[in-house]
């Protein structure tokens, strides 16, 4: 197997995290990113990180490791712990594994093997929809997408902004058709209007979404959050 998870290892306790350390790095499978013993610094570094997998204890000062895996999009958890407690919360929130300290080596390569199942699997999903658009057909990549909008010309046509700031134009769509086909812990319909990728918030409140995306006059692109996505939304966030 050729893919290398990118791993952040967290516990409070340095002896714990120094050990922790020692076992993955004779793991060929994974590339240690960062070690971190303090929760609440690894989670307001988390939008600067690139990686697939967190190693962490639960029980650590500021936040605990079953609430700092809930902030998490789509990446992989670990749960390395000397309590038996919390497995069933564990694995409520979809963790790969729960290994009881002390950890072992082939136990913790174990639970890399089940989080390289389960990453290669999530990359063979479906990454794309072909649509027709006013040039012709396109293939719309889901992770280029940063928000959509009924196109103000046509109602039956929609507008998507892309990452690289360019709009495609949609002929003849429905909200409920890109909806079925979108990822559904990536997007998240707003208004009667517009869906909008996680991704591209940059902040919100309970009446309006802010992206990272700039419009030509260099203020933020805004979007209204409706009280009938509004439930739906905050679940999506995970506040």
């Amino acid at each position: 197997m050729n893919t290398k998870l990118k791993c952040l290892l967290l516990d409070d306790e340095l002896p714990g995290l120094t050990y922790l350390k020692m076992l993955c790095e004779q793991i060929p499978e994974l590339e240690i990113v960062k070690t971190c013993n303090d929760p609440e610094k690894l989670l307001s570094d988390f939008a600067n990180l690139d990686f697939d997998l967190l190693i962490s204890d639960i029980e650590m000062p500021g936040i605990d490791g079953l609430h700092l895996a809930e902030k998490l999009q789509d990446k992989l958890v670990i749960f390395c712990t000397a309590y038996k407690d919390y497995a069933a919360e564990a694995f409520n929130i979809d963790a790969v594994d729960y290994i009881t300290k002390p950890v072992k080596l082939e136990r913790l390569q174990k639970a890399i093997t089940k989080a390289l199942e389960r990453f290669e699997k999530s990359n063979s999903a479906k990454k794309f929809i072909q649509l027709n658009t006013d040039k012709g057909k396109t293939l719309l990549y889901f992770n280029k997408i940063q928000y959509i909008k009924t196109a103000l010309s046509d109602s039956r046509d929609k507008m998507v902004l892309l990452t690289d700031g360019s709009f495609l134009n949609l002929k003849n769509v429905k909200f409920d058709t890109l909806l079925n086909e979108l990822p559904d812990a990536d997007f998240c319909r707003v208004n009667k209007k517009e869906i909008v990728a996680v991704k591209a918030i940059k902040f919100f409140n309970h009446n309006e979404i802010v992206l990272h995306h700039l419009e030509e006059n260099s203020k933020n692109t805004t979007l209204i959050l409706s009280e009938t996505y509004r439930s739906d939304f905050l679940k999506k966030v995970k506040l």
